[in-house]
């Protein structure tokens, strides 16, 4: 097995201890975390640990730089200028991005420098055009001799939780609305995937963001995450993760009524009619589950389509499967698919296919563990299934596809939005007026025709129902971390 070399920096960084990156600083803790390169099942690196004291440690640095810092004071074009040079260092540092990625998440290296590292960067350059163009207003109020205006101010100290899945993306996805409106920040990367974060810790002071503006406290989430949720001085979370935990932050943020923005859970219907493009739609419908290895929030998990068109898909989707390469995020040649993120992810992806055809489903592909050291399944595409089974209505986050069929436009419509989820959704059919009116239906914050997956920095993109509230990306994201005051002139 042949694989991509390390590149010196990557092989430094991973060689040696990282610690808590604290107002500016390298700061130890007692304890340790050990990261998996899921991979091969073995240690790639240590890193410390922060609970609740390091926690408190690093909301103070940020409370510090918030109230007596440059960075909110800093003229907006400034602090824009400052984001455009952070977007400049990830896409020049692209490869390190990409091949830590790689090691702590397990995706090929090519879509983790390619895609992540590239779109990070432009969300913080969408977002470095922002700081001047935060502002007020000036309302015709009806008192007489009285000017009223508003300011739009940053929230203050901002607790960003983070998950393993795109873990520099996901991170960026927060950083740069919450530092172009100014806040301060305590980033919590997940425990499994911390090594992205630290490194942009460092090349955020780099490129001129102050000391204290950005600390990253990797932990694990029943005490670093809680001591966030937690903590008297954070103004606002902002958290992707399971529906779960996603209920545990809103009880632990009640102490201070904090504000909260919450991306979770998702279980969403792709929808494919008779009439669509099944040149498209096949792979489409394919990718849409699969990118991502099945690891993301969105993947497009519960497949419906119509009796006419339904061997057809089910041939089609299985001879993709058949030709889809499983291998380490590192090996070279790339594969299309890593590892799943961990050993007990894996045994729960395999319960759940277990428990589907207990109940009455078939594997048509996959469904076993692959061979090697890592954590590797097989894509795997599962028919028969119905919406009454646990595969269809249970988040999977993995490489499992369910497949099921339906006849009638107004009862697919029903079985798809009858979910506890509503983050995503999708249909595949030429027909512009069923496009229009099912797009209007679905249950979903975003909804995709003939495609699947787009994103872009200016769109807003968050959930309905428990996938969650709030939007970010786009003009939105800039609302979740600022705050509205208004100003009487007697």
């Amino acid at each position: 097995m042949k694989m991509i070399p390390l590149l010196p920096e990557v092989a430094a960084f991973i060689d040696a201890r990282q610690a808590l990156r604290i107002g500016g600083q390298t700061c130890d803790a007692p304890e340790n975390l050990t990261v998996i390169n899921p991979s091969t099942g073995r240690p790639l690196a240590v890193v410390a640990r922060a609970g609740p004291a390091e926690v408190d440690r690093a909301v103070q640095a940020a409370t510090r730089a918030f109230q007596q810092g440059d960075w909110g004071r800093m003229l907006p074009q400034d602090r824009g200028r400052v984001l455009w040079r952070l977007a400049d260092l990830i896409e020049e540092r692209a490869p390190i991005f990409g091949q830590l990625d790689a090691l702590d998440n397990g995706k090929p290296y090519a879509t983790a420098r390619d895609v992540d590292a590239h779109w990070s960067a432009r969300h913080f350059r969408y977002f470095a055009g922002w700081p001047d163009k935060i502002e007020g207003a000036t309302i015709p109020v009806g008192t007489p001799n009285r000017l009223n205006y508003t300011r739009v101010e940053p929230v203050g100290v901002c607790g960003l939780i983070t998950p393993w899945n795109y873990p520099l993306l996901m991170a960026s996805w927060k950083l740069a609305p919450a530092l172009a409106a100014g806040n301060t920040i305590v980033l919590k990367p997940s425990e499994e995937t911390p090594l992205s974060a630290l490194y942009l810790a460092d090349l955020a002071l780099e490129a001129g963001i102050p000391a204290g503006v950005l600390n990253v406290v990797p932990g694990y989430g029943h005490d670093a995450g809680a001591a966030l949720a937690s903590h008297a001085g954070v103004a606002k979370i902002g958290f992707t993760g399971s529906t779960r935990t996603g209920r545990e932050i809103v009880k632990a943020s009640a102490g201070n009524l904090k504000k909260l923005s919450l991306e979770l859970g998702g279980k969403a219907a792709n929808i494919i009619f008779p009439d669509a493009e099944l040149s498209r739609a096949i792979p489409g419908a394919f990718w849409a589950n699969f990118g991502n290895n099945g690891q993301s929030c969105t993947a497009g998990s519960r497949l419906y389509v119509h009796a006419d068109v339904y061997d057809q898909v089910l041939d089609g989707l299985t001879g993709l499967a058949a030709g889809i390469r499983v291998g380490p995020g590192l090996e070279d040649p790339g594969h299309d698919l890593g590892p799943v993120i961990s050993e007990k992810q894996m045994q729960m992806i395999l319960g759940h296919v277990e428990t589907s055809q207990k109940e009455g489903a078939t594997v048509l592909a996959g469904g076993v563990r692959a061979p090697g050291d890592g954590w590797f399944i097989p894509p795997t595409i599962i028919s028969a299934v119905t919406d009454e089974m646990t595969i269809a209505r249970e988040e999977v986050f993995g490489p499992v596809l369910s497949v099921l069929k339906f006849d009638d436009e107004a009862d697919v419509l029903a079985r798809a939005n009858h979910s506890d989820y509503g983050l995503a959704a999708g249909l595949w059919s030429q027909d512009v007026t069923r496009v229009r009116r099912f797009a209007d239906a679905l249950e979903a914050g975003t909804v995709w025709v003939n495609c699947w997956g787009e994103t872009d920095a200016a769109s807003p993109f968050g959930g309905v129902k428990q996938s969650g509230y709030g939007r970010e990306m786009g003009k939105d994201a800039i609302g979740l971390y600022t705050q509205t005051k208004s100003v009487w002139v007697g």
